[in-house]
């Protein structure tokens, strides 16, 4: 286990990884801080790559990582997701006041 991550950071693919999951990371927590009503399109944007960063952690790492980094976000982006999942049922959730 402690092997292939020694390797894959000797090939360089895993700092690059890396750095995009904090700047992730980042972006997420200043997303965070921004009004309610001005989260929306950089939180989209968090919502659409935070896939891709885990599908890369999970293949460059080790799927436990990729697990764990799914929990995660499903942690962080529940009521989003809660969101899509109830439109993609047909339903007509409210959004909350800006």
């Amino acid at each position: 286990m402690g092997q292939r991550l020694a390797e894959t950071v000797a090939k360089g693919r895993g700092v690059t990884l890396l750095w995009l999951s904090v700047a992730w990371v980042l972006a997420a927590a200043a997303v965070a801080m921004l009004p309610m009503r001005r989260q929306y399109v950089p939180g989209v944007a968090l919502l659409i790559a935070a896939p891709v960063l885990i599908a890369m952690i999970g293949m460059q790492v080790a799927w436990w990582a990729g697990a764990l980094a799914l929990a995660a976000f499903v942690s962080m982006f529940r009521n989003p997701l809660r969101y899509f999942y109830a439109r993609l049922r047909g339903q007509r959730p409210e959004l909350p006041d800006l």
